[in-house]
């Protein structure tokens, strides 16, 4: 009950911090996650450059790392990374941190199947019997397929590319976690939220 008065709190909290910024009552960050070192308590984020909090843009370089909070009241779930920073269906294309170079490259894709209006419990993606979300994303590299599942979009699609991707680590497919970090000081999270484990953000 504790943390989620917390939670609530901090909900709260996150519009006046967008308009204060900088200074002393500290500022929010939403960024999405590349890297989680758990052991040495660091993540690391592609920061949003939009204005409007719930519609993202994560275009933000270069990354910046953050120290997580070593209160564990005042972090959320461990947050999954990946280089998956956006997907455009209308233009079928995917936007990715590439790794090797550490910037942005987009990868045009020809659909091969397409389900909207998937949620986070549908059959297709939580594995009822276990009760646990099924692995995303899946790469056939015999069909030449690859498989995501967006809970943002609610979308569950299948998709080739050049064989030339098909060489890239799975990470690369994979969308990390949206978090919200509260800080004073840079580079040093007081408070960390794991809003993609949240269904008010989905």
């Amino acid at each position: 009950m504790r943390k989620a008065y917390r939670r609530m709190f901090f909900l709260a909290l996150v519009p006046l911090l967008f308009v204060l910024g900088c200074g002393e009552q500290g500022k929010v960050e939403q960024g999405r996650v590349i890297a989680f070192d758990k052991e040495n308590r660091k993540v690391t984020l592609v920061l949003d450059s939009s204005p409007d909090p719930k519609k993202p843009e994560y275009t933000v370089l270069p990354p910046l790392t953050y120290q997580i909070p070593a209160n564990p009241d005042e972090m959320g779930a461990d947050p999954k990374a990946g280089y998956r920073m956006k997907l455009d269906t209308e233009k079928n294309e995917i936007v990715i941190l590439d790794p090797a170079s550490g910037s942005f490259k987009t990868i045009h894709y020809t659909q091969v199947n397409r389900k909207e209006n998937v949620a986070k419990d549908d059959d297709l993606v939580f594995d009822r019997a276990r009760k646990e979300s099924r692995k995303f994303p899946v790469v056939d590299a015999s069909k030449k397929t690859i498989s995501i599942y967006s809970a943002r979009q609610n979308l569950l699609l299948t998709f080739t590319v050049p064989d030339e991707y098909f060489s890239l680590p799975e990470k690369v497919w994979d969308a990390g976690d949206e978090v919200r970090i509260y800080c004073k000081e840079r580079g040093k999270a007081a408070r960390l939220m794991n809003i993609s484990k949240i269904d008010i953000f989905q």
